[in-house]
């Protein structure tokens, strides 16, 4: 008996890294925490690369500056600068390298961005999870159906669930998002970029008095834990920062329409749902680890 052939995935468009590549926004070590994140907000972008001398020194994510209106390492919270919470472990490509070789690196590290430098290291250009995705559909088939690459276990959390709750649920998790579910029904999804505008320093005043203020802002003994423990984050639930009624697909669906809801409406992951229940979710990281194992799934 004959084995049934699998349909091809991807096909032989060569596509070079520099048609894709694009000039990030960069800032100085030296730029506060509270620009950096009126930036990502008004660009509505989830990195920020930070650059001295024409080189890159590190990269800032919306996890980043989410998790440090959290931390305050014992400053007062407008002197925290990009240099004290910026990663500085860069994973970098140069521009002759290849689509797939950002993918792989994409996949080996958790990361949803590659750095392109030319061979003095001055900084020439970023490639992110949306670029490829981008690529997916220029070099798709469009025959892979969802259920061969969605994650079938997905962590969810309840629209009452305090959002120091779902904060510590990313985060112990390593995850982005998470689905809001009513009655196994996907009601909302968050990601680190909701917690970008929700947990900012004007709701932080408007929710503290004065003097818990002070002691957030100069007590070098605070940790995460009981600054996460205010009374100001419990205040909000995840039904006051999710999206609510997120876009979703089936398992029968193709990636490709997938990637297109992605890229058109600027989301990073789509919850997949059969008979208005929650089976699984879709992410730009499955539509990138296609590209990574060169459409081998």
């Amino acid at each position: 008996m004959k084995r049934k052939r699998q349909s091809k995935v991807l096909v032989d468009i060569p596509v070079e890294l520099k048609s894709i590549t694009k000039q990030p926004i960069s800032i100085p070590p030296n730029t506060s925490i509270l620009d950096a994140r009126d930036i990502l907000i008004r660009h509505r972008i989830g990195r920020l690369i930070i650059e001295f001398n024409k080189k890159p020194v590190g990269i800032v994510t919306e996890k980043d500056i989410a998790k440090s209106v959290s931390v305050f390492s014992g400053k007062p919270i407008a002197k925290i600068l990009v240099r004290d919470i910026m990663s500085k472990d860069l994973v970098t490509v140069q521009p002759d390298d290849s689509i797939y070789d950002c993918a792989k690196l994409m996949k080996e590290h958790g990361i949803s961005s590659i750095i392109i430098n030319n061979s003095k290291g001055k900084l020439v250009g970023i490639v992110t999870k949306t670029d490829l995705v981008s690529t997916f559909l220029m070099i798709s088939t469009a025959s892979l159906p969802i259920s061969k690459i969605m994650t079938k276990k997905v962590i969810t959390v309840s629209p009452n669930d305090s959002i120091f709750e779902v904060e510590s649920i990313l985060l112990n998790n390593k995850i982005r998002r998470v689905v809001v579910l009513k009655n196994k029904t996907p009601v909302g999804i968050i990601t680190y970029r909701d917690f970008v505008p929700a947990k900012t320093f004007d709701l932080y005043k408007q929710f503290t008095d004065p003097e818990e203020r002070t002691e957030i802002s100069w007590n070098p003994q605070l940790n995460e834990f009981n600054v996460n423990n205010l009374s100001y984050l419990l205040t909000f639930l995840a039904k006051d920062i999710m999206t609510k009624e997120p876009f979703s697909v089936s398992p029968s669906d193709v990636v490709y329409g997938a990637a297109i809801l992605m890229i058109r409406h600027g989301i990073s992951g789509l919850p997949v749902v059969q008979d208005k229940k929650l089976v699984g979710i879709v992410t730009k990281s499955d539509i990138v680890n296609i590209i990574a194992f060169k459409g081998k799934i």
